[in-house]
């Protein structure tokens, strides 16, 4: 009987964990506009780079991308007349994301104002710390596509370290794209797709 019961708590667990993941997944896939978002600044910031504003390019671009993620927060809370409610999967994704946020926020502006910041700096670390947020929400989601992309940003990051500057610039601008750009996108369908469902069965 013990035993019965044991077996049937320990299903439970293991339904609540796996539910937790999905939900876990389903949320990060409705933040996919930010990795659209972010996608974009990356790329006004190194239009704007090659323009020869190199020392205040990213930092105010960053600081640009941060403001008009907040208003569009604002906006989409509005129209829900309320926050989403939050989950402990969602908290624990968006702390790494937030960690991640605030290091590149801490660490850029310093390197442009003291000079002693190039192309090659840039692109080796901005992929190696969005190479570890990808990984660690992919792990916590167990979602292989999301892991996909932190290995991506993992090879750019390397290749940043040996690779001519026109070919770095290349990687960069690929990366981007798949691991910010395709990526946004997609988890962008998966939301518009479930709401369709949803409106059909209802």
């Amino acid at each position: 009987m013990n035993a019965n019961v044991e077996s049937l708590e320990l299903k439970d667990r293991l339904s609540l964990i796996e539910n937790m993941i999905a939900e876990g997944r389903r949320t990060t896939e409705s933040w996919g506009w930010t990795f659209v978002l972010w996608g974009v600044a990356y790329y006004v910031a190194i239009l704007w780079t090659s323009l020869g504003h190199f020392a205040w390019a990213w930092p105010i671009t960053m600081v640009g991308a941060v403001v008009a993620m907040t208003l569009i927060l604002r906006i989409k809370e509005k129209k829900l007349g309320a926050k989403p409610p939050e989950t402990t999967m969602g908290r624990a994704i968006a702390s790494t994301w937030i960690g991640m946020g605030i290091s590149m926020m801490v660490l850029f502006p310093s390197l442009g104002i003291s000079g002693r910041i190039n192309e090659y700096i840039v692109v080796s670390v901005v992929a190696a710390m969005l190479g570890a947020v990808n990984a660690s929400s992919s792990m916590i989601l167990r979602w292989k596509m999301q892991f996909a992309c932190a290995v991506v940003w993992w090879a750019t990051s390397i290749f940043a370290c040996f690779g001519k500057s026109n070919q770095v610039t290349i990687a960069f601008l690929v990366a981007i794209f798949f691991c910010q750009i395709v990526f946004g996108i997609y988890g962008m369908i998966s939301v518009g797709r479930r709401v369709r469902q949803a409106a059909f069965h209802a």
